[in-house]
């Protein structure tokens, strides 16, 4: 481990860019793990590379909080039973709001075509129809078993700070995807849990001055699991770039 980046950042020379652009490349969200343990010393590494993401005015605004164990799953049961209670009752997810808007308000294409094309991918794989509300229901309930991972990961922030840390923060949580790569583990970032906050927030014992950001999952990949063929496609790079000359 180099105790002073600084000194080594400038001349080191990446000799393997293929191992580097694997890691990036093999990242997907995974919806399937085995309960394989994960060392505590692996995830503080994984987070040690990850904190070398950029910030502004490297004020590295994330606070991460590592549940496993019993924790793990004391929150699981919590979320579950009001995910539970929303799908039986859903007048009672005005209770439940996230506190910055993920997703836009309106949809237009091309986003809503992305987005419906990832869905009903995603459920035909697994065998679920249009309007098998049960079986969706059930599906979306996962991620709050992550997915059965034995790690789960909560990133909170503090309400001061400017919506410019949220692309800080998604430089970071990218970091931790690659580093878990690096590791032959894998990850699924999750925005699902951000409804729960009032339940996710005093579980792990956040300030009251901290948001939730989003979730995680980590772990080993369930190799075996059809669910774990699903992986998204992306757009050439002709449609997003623009070139100036």
């Amino acid at each position: 481990m180099n105790d002073q980046p600084g000194t080594a950042q400038v001349s080191t020379v990446v000799q393997d860019m293929a191992s580097v652009d694997a890691a990036i490349e093999s990242r997907f969200s995974c919806r399937a793990f085995l309960p394989t343990p994960v060392a505590r010393d692996t995830i503080a590494d994984i987070l040690r590379v990850a904190s070398r993401a950029p910030s502004g005015t490297n004020c590295q605004p994330w606070k991460v909080y590592v549940l496993q164990g019993a924790s793990r799953d004391a929150l699981v049961g919590k979320v579950c039973a009001a995910h539970d209670a929303i799908y039986a009752d859903p007048s009672l997810a005005a209770s439940y709001k996230e506190e910055y808007d993920y997703y836009p308000e309106k949809w237009v294409s091309p986003y809503i075509d992305r987005r419906r094309e990832n869905g009903w991918g995603l459920y035909g794989l697994l065998g679920i129809a249009k309007g098998e509300k049960d079986k969706m229901h059930a599906q979306h309930h996962r991620n709050f078993r992550f997915f059965d991972a034995p790690v789960g990961l909560m990133f909170t922030l503090d309400r001061v700070m400017g919506r410019g840390s949220l692309v800080d923060y998604g430089m970071f949580m990218e970091n931790i995807m690659v580093a878990a790569r690096a590791r032959g583990l894998h990850t699924c970032p999750q925005a699902a849990w951000n409804g729960f906050g009032r339940i996710i927030l005093p579980h792990i014992g956040a300030g009251e001055d901290e948001m939730l950001v989003c979730g995680m999952a980590l772990g080993h990949a369930d190799e075996s699991h059809k669910v774990n063929a699903f992986h998204t496609p992306r757009v050439p790079v002709e449609a997003f770039t623009h070139w100036l000359d």
